[in-house]
């Protein structure tokens, strides 16, 4: 973060050398209230552009179970294209994003859903360098305490170590008594600069 049935013959998941850097979108003009300069918003943007999607859209067959049974929890920063960087396709994979990438109890949720109801087997988690996370801290919580008068039940779940957090995420997800499969689980640090991936010694 900035801040704060179909098959295929690709890389499989967690590959690092057959990565591709990743592009992101040129900015979008804005004018005054994050305001598109043609007059629209933003949303209303994304929602000119489904319509244009869906009128070439075919629908492709697939059921929602992802064909290279493999999920990823991944930063929600704008810059990850985890799709371009990881060589995948549609349908390839479940796709989890928070700030940060952490895995927290509604992450173990989403995995405890994907591997026991839609059949994945491998997890593949993804920090990335420059992350939001290592520059702030739990006082954002109490921060927002004095501004709305009610403290978030969440952890900011913020972090200095990105090597370290990734190890945390790992041993999150083995020690988890709801999912069925945690032999394959491995963590990268994707390079924003660069887009490749260096993989995470859990030791």
């Amino acid at each position: 973060m900035t801040f704060f049935v179909p098959t295929h013959s690709g890389p499989g998941p967690g590959v690092t050398s057959n990565v591709m850097s990743m592009t992101t979108s040129a900015a979008v003009p804005t004018g005054s209230e994050g305001a598109i300069t043609d007059g629209g918003t933003v949303t209303e943007r994304l929602v000119e552009a489904n319509r244009r999607y869906a009128a070439a859209f075919a629908d492709p067959g697939m059921d929602a179970r992802p064909v290279l049974q493999v999920a990823v929890v991944a930063c929600m920063d704008a810059r990850l294209d985890l799709h371009k960087a990881l060589g995948l396709q549609l349908g390839d994979c479940h796709t989890i994003r928070n700030a940060g990438g952490v895995v927290t109890d509604d992450v173990i949720r989403s995995l405890t859903i994907s591997q026991r109801a839609l059949g994945t087997r491998s997890v593949v988690l993804i920090h990335h360098t420059g992350c939001g996370m290592e520059s702030i801290t739990e006082d954002f919580r109490h921060d927002l305490e004095m501004e709305v008068g009610q403290r978030p039940a969440w952890a900011v779940e913020s972090f200095r170590d990105v090597d370290q957090d990734v190890r945390q995420s790992m041993q999150r997800v083995r020690t988890s008594p709801f999912l069925l499969h945690t032999n394959d689980v491995r963590g990268f640090v994707f390079d924003v600069r660069t887009g490749l991936l260096r993989e995470v010694d859990p030791a």
